[in-house]
Parts: C-alpha cells; sequence; structure tokens
C-alpha cells in the first residue's frame, strides 16, 4: 500500500506573461508522490517551489499565469485517475480541502482576520461533509487536541490575533487536515518559527501523516527541516529540478552545484567560520542559462574562512579592553495585563524583568530564544521605542531613560535599528532612494538634496544595489533585496550602534548568508556595536561574540557562543539547542 502513487507530476509547465515576455517559473517538472511518503522540494524564492504547489492545486492566477504543458495525475479515493490540469474548476472543488489539502506559508494572511478560529474551521469542515455545525463543532474541538493547542475549548472563541505564531499554524494544520485528506502540501510552513516551535510542528506533521496515512509535499528553503522530514528530496532551481534523490543520495553526496551551495549556506555548529559560502561560490549562471561550477567542494568555498581558537581568544582580548558602549543595569518593563473597572491596575505582563549586562564597543551581542522571551521588547526598551517601568540604560556613561525626546534625539542618529519584516518597515509608496534619504533630511544631514542623493548611491552601492534601484518602489523587489534597502537606510545616519531585530528570520538560507556576510562587513568598515536579536541559534552563534539566552523575560544564561552550545547550563538553552534542524543535516553529512 506504501508504494500505491497517489500524485504523478509529469513534464509540468507553469508559465507567467510579464512586461518582458514570457517566464517559465516551472519548467518541465516530473516527480510521483506515494501515500505516507514526504518529498521535500528546496530551493531560495523564485526557484519555482511554491509556483509547483499552486499548480497541483489549480491555484494559478490566470492572467498573468498558466499551465502551460504536462500533466498532474491524481489517483482518488475510488481509484480513478484523473488529471487535475484538465479538471474544470467547479469540479476541482471538490477534491481541494476535502482530498488535497494546502497549509500555506503565512498563517496570519491565511486566516480570516474577524472570524474565530473554530468558526473557520467548522466551515472546511461542513462545506465537504454533510454534518451538523454542532458535530462540525466537536469534530473541530477534537481537531484542536491533535494538533496539541492549548485549551482548545478556548482556542475555538479566539480570533487569529490573540493566536501566536506557532498557534495560528495549528490551527491552519487543523484546517488542512480536517477532511482527512490524501495528499497534504505544506508551504514552507515552519518559516519564520522559533526553533522550539518548529520542531514540535514537524514532530506533529509525522505523527499525523502515520496517523492518516497521507503523502506529503513539503516545500521549504531549509535544508536541516527537509532533513528532519523527507523520504525523497527535489532540489529547484530557476523552475528547473536541477537534482532528485532520497535524503541520504542528495545529502551526503550532492552533485550540482547549487545543492552544495544550499547545505554550505547554513552557520555551521561545529566550528567558525569569517564568512559563510554563498551560491556564487559554487557556481556561475551565464546569460545564456549555462551553469559553471567553480567549486567542487565545501571544503574548497571554507577554504581560509575557518576561525581557529587562538584567533577568536585574541580578538577577544583586544574586544574586551575597549570602552562600554551600552550599559544595562536592572531594566524592567512591564505592560498592564488586569485592570479593574476604574482603571486600577492588578497584574502586569513583565515582558522584561531586570536584566543587566554590558555591550562592548565594536562587540556583536546575540540575543536569543523563543517568541514572547522578552528579546524584541528589551531592544525597543534600549531605543526608547518601548516605555521602560525601572532601571537604568547607559549609552557612552549617560542614561537615556533621564533624558526627554530633545535630549534623545542627538542619540538616534547613533542608535539605529534594523526590523524583522523589511517590506512593513519601509513605505509602499516612497521610493526606495527617497526612503533611504529621508533620515537624513529630518537629522539634516548635508545641505543639498543633490549630496544626499550622492549619498544614497553610495550606500545602494555599499549593500550591493546598483544606483538604477533608486526610483524603484519596496513591491518591486525581492525579500533579500528590501533587507539590503533597510540596511542602507540604517547607514545613512553614520551610526555607531545598530540592533538587528530577527533581520534574516524570513528569508531563504542562500540569501541569508549574504546578508548575515554584508553586516559583518559593514561592521568590519564602520567599526559598528550590534544587538543581534534571533530565535536561530545557529545564526547567533555565528554572528556573536557573546550570547544571551532570555526565557520570560530574564536571562536564562550569558557567554561565549561556543561554551554555550558545547555546555548550556540550564534546561532551556539544551532544549533550544535540541531543536535545531541541522543536527539531521550534520549527521547524514558525515
Amino acid at each position: 500500500m506504501q508504494n500505491q502513487p497517489l500524485l504523478e507530476v509529469k513534464n509540468l509547465v507553469t508559465q507567467f506573461q510579464t512586461e518582458t515576455g514570457v517566464v517559465n517559473a516551472v519548467n518541465d517538472v516530473s516527480f510521483t508522490l506515494h501515500k505516507g511518503k514526504t518529498i521535500g522540494i528546496v530551493g531560495e524564492s523564485g526557484s519555482g517551489k511554491s509556483v509547483t504547489s499552486l499548480s497541483v492545486m489549480q491555484l494559478i492566477p490566470n492572467p498573468p499565469g498558466e499551465i502551460a504543458g504536462g500533466e498532474i495525475v491524481y489517483h482518488t479515493k475510488n481509484g480513478d485517475t484523473i488529471d487535475l490540469v484538465k479538471t474544470p474548476q467547479d469540479d476541482m472543488r471538490k477534491f481541494r480541502g476535502n482530498e488535497i489539502a494546502m497549509i500555506f506559508q503565512e498563517p496570519m494572511t491565511s486566516l480570516n482576520p474577524v472570524m474565530k478560529c473554530g468558526t473557520q474551521v467548522m466551515e472546511a469542515i461542513m462545506l465537504h461533509q454533510k454534518i451538523s455545525a454542532k458535530e462540525a463543532r466537536e469534530k473541530t474541538l477534537q481537531l484542536f487536541k491533535e494538533v496539541q493547542l492549548p485549551t482548545p475549548e478556548n482556542m475555538l472563541e479566539r480570533y487569529p490575533h490573540q493566536l501566536s505564531g506557532g498557534q495560528k499554524q495549528r490551527v491552519m494544520i487543523a484546517m488542512a487536515i480536517s477532511c482527512n485528506p490524501r495528499v497534504l502540501i505544506a508551504d514552507e510552513p515552519t518559516t519564520a518559527l522559533d526553533v522550539t516551535v518548529q520542531k514540535t510542528i514537524l514532530e506533529l506533521m509525522k505523527k499525523l501523516q502515520q496517523q492518516y496515512n497521507m503523502g506529503i509535499l513539503f516545500i521549504t528553503h531549509d535544508l536541516g527541516v527537509i532533513a528532519e522530514l523527507a523520504d525523497e528530496v527535489i532540489v529547484m532551481y530557476k523552475g528547473n529540478i536541477v537534482e532528485q534523490g532520497s535524503v541520504k543520495e542528495i545529502f551526503s553526496n550532492p552533485k550540482h552545484p547549487y545543492t552544495k551551495s544550499l547545505l554550505a549556506c547554513r552557520p555551521p555548529m561545529n566550528f567558525r567560520v569569517k564568512r559563510l559560502p554563498v551560491v556564487s561560490d559554487f557556481m556561475e549562471r551565464r546569460e545564456n542559462g549555462e551553469i559553471i561550477e567553480v567549486n567542487k567542494k565545501v571544503s574548497d568555498a571554507l577554504k581560509n574562512a575557518v576561525i581557529t581558537n587562538e584567533e577568536r581568544k585574541a580578538n577577544h582580548q583586544e574586544l574586551y579592553n575597549r570602552e562600554k558602549i551600552l550599559e544595562i543595569k536592572n531594566v524592567k518593563t512591564w505592560f498592564p495585563a488586569k485592570k479593574t473597572f476604574f482603571g486600577k491596575i492588578l497584574d502586569y505582563t513583565k515582558a522584561v524583568d531586570d536584566v543587566s549586562f554590558d555591550v562592548y564597543e565594536g562587540e556583536t551581542l546575540g540575543l536569543v530564544g523563543e517568541s514572547g522571551c522578552g528579546k524584541t521588547t528589551l531592544g525597543r526598551s534600549i531605543l526608547k521605542l518601548a516605555q521602560t517601568s525601572g532601571g537604568e540604560i547607559l549609552y557612552k556613561q549617560k542614561n537615556i531613560l533621564q533624558m526627554n525626546e530633545a535630549e534623545f534625539r542627538p542619540h538616534r542618529r547613533d542608535m539605529q535599528i534594523i526590523f524583522q519584516d523589511p517590506y512593513s518597515s519601509l513605505n509602499p509608496k516612497i521610493t526606495v532612494g527617497n526612503a533611504i534619504a529621508e533620515p537624513m533630511r529630518v537629522h539634516q544631514i548635508f545641505k543639498t538634496e543633490k549630496q544626499r542623493r550622492e549619498k544614497t548611491f553610495e550606500l545602494l552601492k555599499k549593500v550591493g544595489l546598483e544606483e538604477k534601484y533608486f526610483n524603484r518602489y519596496p513591491h518591486e523587489f525581492s525579500g533579500g533585496q528590501r533587507q539590503r534597502i533597510c540596511i542602507a537606510r540604517a547607514l545613512a545616519l553614520n551610526p555607531k550602534f545598530i540592533i538587528c531585530d530577527e533581520s534574516v528570520s524570513a528569508l531563504d538560507v542562500s540569501v541569508q548568508a549574504q546578508v548575515l556576510n554584508l553586516l559583518n562587513e559593514l561592521k568590519q568598515e564602520f567599526k559598528f556595536t550590534y544587538i543581534f536579536i534571533s530565535h536561530d541559534l545557529s545564526v547567533v552563534k555565528f554572528m556573536s561574540d557573546r550570547m544571551v539566552v532570555m526565557q520570560h523575560g530574564k536571562i536564562e544564561e550569558m557567554g561565549d557562543p561556543d561554551e554555550i552550545y558545547a555546555n548550556p547550563k540550564s534546561e532551556y538553552t539544551k532544549r533550544l539547542i535540541d531543536a535545531i534542524p541541522n543536527k539531521a543535516l550534520e549527521t547524514l553529512r558525515k
């Protein structure tokens, strides 16, 4: 039964009409998904992996897109075979959600914000199964228990904005499995989730697969996640399958340079490197589409990049003899959690609770922990973007918490932040050139617009973008390019201290490596001091000189990242390290 095919994709071609002509987003793709098996499709943004899944679901918007060739053969519950490409939309609705279900990448945009979570799942059940609202409610409650949502009865009555990212994703999974589908398509379901939440989601999907004997098509840019979950791997690049095989084959002996680059892009956990390998270290793509291999081995790309323990000790000795740029003393940031009718506060949410540490000039201090641990609130408190409840924050020995806005304003030039989501932190109505120049106007840097424009061109070049992008709008760029624009904007005021708040968490591993390398290069050139906030311990370990682990608003432990990784003292830190998906990947690569 396990060898029974569920879905056969044969020579699939999906095209989009663009201003420059027809683009083959998916080009001659073929694979077979069997019962109880998982196929992992991996590749960076624009590789065609999501378009492949939308083609299977027949959700390609037409115009501008269309399936221009190939077959998608589905084996139904009744034992019949149908070609989904030729199936009319009215008939497709019988299968979509019922026999073939999909979990989308961003649960917040996939769930209706004005409907309760329970109602949304009940609606899906009643649409495909002829049962009453009472029975649908009972089934929804059971599903919420299956996906391990806390207090399932309460979750039925909550709206999406009242749930965490991991909880929203569980609601999406409950909705997807509500009709016992035979094929489950998961499109980046763990992107931007904490490693611990990601681990529980992956374990949940494995458990549900065994329970329902589903075939899963799992789409991601993270090979570490694929190593945890998949039986077979498909590597896609520019709409084509460049490599295909079992997890062990692909990871232990990758053939294509693009696969090698994806394997090398993740920060290694067992040694230190000055710079992460990127795609261009392994391959060059010529104008005619031909791929030329540059380095045949990962070790070739890492040559001269490894940092020895002696080098790190020497760097640390020099670093920690410098002046302290920032001193955090017993900082508290509490928010009212419960009030009486007359507004008296009965209880507080202690987002940051009695936190103390120092940051030295030129240091990168990593701040790591799960969502809700207080790391982002602490970052915002340091920049006076969140109201603190107590303690002291000394920037260059001056307590900024005692300053009013007029007194603090000159310091804002020195202290900048790069936010998690570059798209929402850029104004969609303002060109990127003006977005970068705007802080210079506000702080009256340079006397003329011409000088600011020239400085903006210089900054675009610094972050690896061309001058011609000056008059383009944010929607015209990829996620990695938008993050580079946000970095350029942060550099516009020549700051001394930058907080990077989850600034690479939603990026492809290949783009993430480029941005991390860029941040390190800029640090060397401009002598920056960073606080690097992330839930990804491997990224923090690569970037940081020291690391602070936070939980429930407090510091769990603090010290050298290598030592913490090798010998974590707290149970919470051990749990974070155990949840890193790289471990399965490293085992397969040995």
